[in-house]
């Protein structure tokens, strides 16, 4: 059942509403976006610490980007992510620089979903 309450980060997709790969998606209770099959963003508007934008990247990219833009630290929980919090005084503009990111294909972002497992009437995954 689709959730009756609207996610306010929301405004940071809109930079990928003319990209023809570009795919929303529900997770964590919160939004992802998807651009050319890649998991880029996590925009969750939730109590600490799923307030904020996550970015997918794979730790090797992590110093980076915090280079970067010193705003964004490993997320507390999904420390293989890094974050910026919604009530950092940089959030908009980083949110901002890295749709950005995304939209110019830049390498250090986005990461390939994990495929998600069929499973059977028995909750086994099939073979």
């Amino acid at each position: 059942m689709p959730s009756s309450i609207s996610n306010s980060l929301l405004w940071i997709f809109d930079a990928f509403e003319r990209e023809p790969t570009y795919v929303s998606r529900r997770m964590f209770g919160s939004d992802a976006a998807y651009v050319d099959g890649l998991l880029c963003l996590v925009a969750a508007d939730r109590d600490k610490p799923w307030n904020g934008l996550l970015v997918c990247t794979s730790q090797d990219r992590h110093a980076a980007l915090i280079a970067e833009m010193p705003a964004l630290r490993p997320h507390p929980v999904l420390g293989k992510w890094l974050y910026v919090p919604q009530e950092d005084p940089a959030f908009e503009d980083t949110a901002e620089q890295l749709a950005a990111l995304v939209l110019a294909r830049d390498p250090r972002v986005g990461v390939e979903p994990k495929p998600r497992q069929r499973r059977g009437r028995s909750g086994l995954p099939k073979d």
